[in-house]
């Protein structure tokens, strides 16, 4: 078997230590960062997030694989940089004001970043503005709201209202989701994409940023 699949296939049963061993390895044998980021890690996270999606894996599953991934790219971050390996894309991820759950947030920031995109986390109980300065600031092209109750949900109007004053409405993606959250509100509330789950939200933030 190829290092790289090697390096995939532990990712998928979480086994960090060995993960990190084996892109050092790769490292060693000369292999480009870029090619060990998208042919191990990347392609390893995103056999995750079909069988998340298909619910053959569950939560516990994506975390552990997720923390591999973290610790293969942190052995591998100071050869993206001097490689100049850009990541796909930036988005920043936020539940919304009133709101403090994470868990769905904290899953779907794994998943983007098992896409290959940067992810700045605003963490919960989010105001509109903070959502705002994240694009200027930081330069997200993707915005990602989470809701979990129904009485938060219209904070996510407010988020895209935000993006209007600022006129910075066409420049940006806005994404929302959570268990009360439907297409038919991101429609109402005229927001870009709605995702059912984690997997699917990496999947359209991806095809946002190619």
């Amino acid at each position: 078997m190829n290092i790289l699949n090697e390096i995939s296939e532990n990712l998928q049963k979480g086994k960090a230590k060995i993960v990190a061993e084996l892109v050092q390895k790769a490292i060693d044998e000369g292999l480009s960062a870029k090619t060990i980021l998208e042919e191990g890690l990347l392609s390893g996270m995103n056999i995750v997030g079909v069988k998340f999606k298909n619910n053959e894996v569950y939560v516990p599953e994506v975390l552990i694989a997720a923390r591999a991934m973290n610790s293969g790219v942190s052995v591998l971050k100071p050869l993206l940089v001097s490689e100049g390996v850009q990541s796909v894309g930036k988005a920043c991820i936020g539940t919304v004001k009133g709101d403090l759950h994470d868990i769905g947030k904290n899953l779907v920031k794994m998943m983007l970043e098992g896409k290959g995109l940067e992810v700045i986390d605003l963490g919960t109980d989010v105001p509109a503005e903070k959502f705002v300065d994240a694009a200027v600031n930081q330069g997200c092209k993707i915005i990602c709201c989470s809701a979990l109750l129904t009485t938060t949900m219209g904070a996510m109007k407010d988020v895209v209202e935000a993006f209007k004053q600022a006129g910075l409405r066409d420049q940006v993606k806005i994404m929302v989701g959570g268990a009360p959250v439907t297409d038919a509100f991101c429609k109402q509330i005229g927001a870009d994409a709605y995702a059912p789950d984690a997997a699917s939200a990496a999947e359209v933030a991806y095809s946002f940023c190619v």
